[in-house]
C-alpha cells in the first residue's frame, strides 16, 4: 500500500496547488484561512485523485478535470466541517477541528464558501478549453451527490437512538453519505475524460461499490484496529451508541439476554472500555465483523471486475490496486 500512499501524494499537489490558486482571493484574510485550513491537514485526497486517473483512464486528458476534481475536494472538506459542527468533534486529520481554531459561525462560512467555490470552479473549466457539455454534465453529477451527501447525513442522524434500522436502510445512508460523492468522483472523471455513457455509468459504479466499501471498512476498523493506528479509542462507535452494520447485523440475529445487552450497552452514554469490549464479542458470536468485512471484500471484487471495460492502462492498473487500497488501509 505504499506505493498507494506515495501516489495520491503526488495527486494531491496537484489538487492541492488549484485549491489554493481559487481560493486565495476569498475575503477577509480570517474566512480564507478557516476555508483553506483542513485543505492542508494532510488528508489522503483520495476523492479528486480518482477523478483524475479515471479522466486518464478513459482515454481523456487528465489536465481538463483538474478543476473539477478540486471542486469534489472542497466538497468533501464542506461536509467536513459542519459534520464535525453537527457532532461537536474536537479534532480532524489529527488537527483541532475549523470551529474550534476558529468559532462556529465562521467554520460555517468556510463551508458555505467551499461549497459555492467548488462550483465555481468546475464552471471555469470552460475557460481553459474544457468542453461546455462536459462541464455542464460535470456539474450536474457534482450538484446531485451534495443533495445525496445531506439526505445521507439526515438519516444517519435520524438513526441515532433507533435500534430498529434494517440493513437496507443502513446500506441506502451510507451510499448516500460516503459513497455519492465517491461515485460522483469517478463518474466526474469519465465525463471530463470523454468518455461515452456506457463508460460514464461504469465508473460511477465503480465509484459506488468502492465508496460503500470505504464506509463497511470504517466501521470495521472501528473494532479490529488498534488505537494508535485508528487515532481514537476502539469501539468509540459503540460507545456512541453509533449504528453500524456491525451493529445492525448483530441485533437482527440476536435475541434473548445477548439482545438485550448489547442494546443496554449501545444506549448507555457512559459505557466502559469493558462494555464495549463485551460488545465486541457479542459481534463475533452473531459474525456481524465477518459479515461486514466479507461485504466489503464483495464489493470491491464487483468494483474490480467493472474496470474490465477499461483499456489496459497504468491508470487501470492504479484503480485496480486503489480498491485494494479502500480495504486494505489501516486508518
Amino acid at each position: 500500500m505504499a506505493d498507494v500512499i506515495d501516489i495520491l501524494k503526488e495527486y494531491s499537489a496537484i489538487v492541492v496547488k488549484s485549491i489554493e490558486e481559487n481560493l486565495g482571493t476569498i475575503e477577509p484574510q480570517g474566512l480564507q484561512d478557516a476555508s483553506i485550513y483542513l485543505t492542508k491537514a494532510g488528508g489522503k485526497m483520495l476523492r479528486p485523485a480518482l477523478t483524475l486517473i479515471v479522466a486518464d483512464a478513459v482515454g481523456g486528458n487528465k489536465e481538463d478535470a483538474v478543476k473539477t476534481a478540486a471542486a469534489i475536494e472542497l466538497i468533501h472538506t464542506f461536509s467536513l466541517i459542519h459534520d464535525d459542527i453537527m457532532d461537536d468533534d474536537d479534532m480532524r486529520r489529527g488537527k483541532p477541528s475549523v470551529h474550534k481554531v476558529w468559532d462556529e459561525p465562521t467554520a460555517i462560512l468556510a463551508g458555505d464558501t467551499l461549497f459555492s467555490k467548488a462550483f465555481e470552479m468546475i464552471i471555469s473549466s470552460k475557460d481553459e478549453g474544457a468542453d461546455s457539455s462536459r462541464v455542464a454534465n460535470a456539474l450536474a453529477t457534482v450538484a446531485d451527490a451534495c443533495v445525496k451527501i445531506c439526505e445521507g447525513q439526515a438519516s444517519d442522524m435520524s438513526f441515532e437512538g433507533n435500534f430498529d434500522v434494517k440493513e437496507d436502510e443502513y446500506s441506502k445512508m451510507i451510499f448516500k453519505k460516503t459513497g455519492a460523492l465517491i461515485a460522483a468522483a469517478t463518474k466526474a472523471g469519465a465525463i471530463m475524460g470523454g468518455a461515452d455513457q456506457e463508460v460514464i455509468d461504469a465508473m460511477y459504479d465503480y465509484g459506488r461499490l468502492i465508496g460503500q466499501a470505504f464506509q463497511i471498512q470504517d466501521d470495521y476498523l472501528d473494532v479490529v484496529s488498534d488505537e494508535e493506528a485508528l487515532g481514537k479509542p476502539i469501539g468509540s462507535d459503540i460507545a456512541k451508541g453509533k449504528m453500524t452494520l456491525m451493529v445492525v447485523k448483530a441485533l437482527a440475529e440476536s435475541e434473548g439476554e445477548d439482545k438485550d445487552r448489547l442494546l443496554e450497552i449501545l444506549k448507555d452514554t457512559e459505557s466502559t472500555q469493558d462494555d464495549v469490549d463485551e460488545a465486541i464479542d457479542l459481534f463475533n458470536k452473531y459474525g456481524s465483523i465477518e459479515y461486514a468485512h466479507n461485504l466489503a471484500l464483495t464489493n470491491v471484487a464487483e468494483a474490480k471486475e467493472i474496470l474490465e471495460i477499461l483499456d489496459d492502462s497504468d491508470s487501470k492498473q492504479l484503480l485496480i490496486s486503489l480498491a485494494d487500497f479502500v480495504l486494505y488501509r489501516s486508518s
